[in-house]
Order: C-alpha cells, then sequence, then structure tokens
C-alpha cells in the first residue's frame, strides 16, 4: 500500500514532464507550416492592399492631370498656346 501511495504521489510530476514533451512535438511539427504561411503571405498581395496600390495610382495620374490643365489654361491665358492647344473656349485677355 505504501509503494501505491508513493507512485501516486509521483505520477503527476512524472507525466509534467511528458506535456512539456508533448508540446515541444507539436510546435516542432507546426513550424514548417507556419514559415510557409509567413513567406506565403510575404509574397501575395492582399485585397485592400491591391486597393490601396490602385488608389496611388489614380491619384497620382489626376495630379498629373491637373497639373497639365493648368499650364494649358496658364499658356492660352498668356498668348503662348502650343500649336496642340485649342484655346477657343478661353476668352482674350
Amino acid at each position: 500500500m505504501h509503494r501505491v501511495l508513493l507512485f501516486l504521489a509521483t505520477l503527476p510530476v512524472a507525466l509534467s514532464g511528458c506535456t512539456t514533451i508533448a508540446s515541444t512535438a507539436v510546435d516542432v511539427v507546426t513550424l514548417p507550416v507556419k514559415i510557409a504561411s509567413k513567406g506565403v503571405d510575404a509574397a501575395t498581395t492582399s485585397q485592400s492592399e491591391a486597393d490601396e496600390k490602385r488608389g496611388r495610382e489614380i491619384r497620382k495620374a489626376e495630379e498629373q492631370r491637373g497639373r497639365q490643365l493648368r499650364e494649358f489654361e496658364e499658356r492660352c491665358r498668356k498668348g503662348k498656346a502650343l500649336p496642340t492647344d485649342d484655346c477657343r473656349s478661353f476668352p482674350p485677355r
């Protein structure tokens, strides 16, 4: 009876090592999956990232078009139009 009691008393201490070993085994097994998923995340673009990039491209194009329009209007106002400018819609000053 004394041996059984001693065995039961040491059982939790002995089994605590098993959970550590099992936990380490799970970590070792899942590590390649975690590494692969991080690589895929780095290599792919999310939809929100693609939308942000497209938005930046559109804003940049609009800014460039606005600059061109202001330059065109200024050339027409000053009477220094390029041969490709159609300044008929601007009254002469």
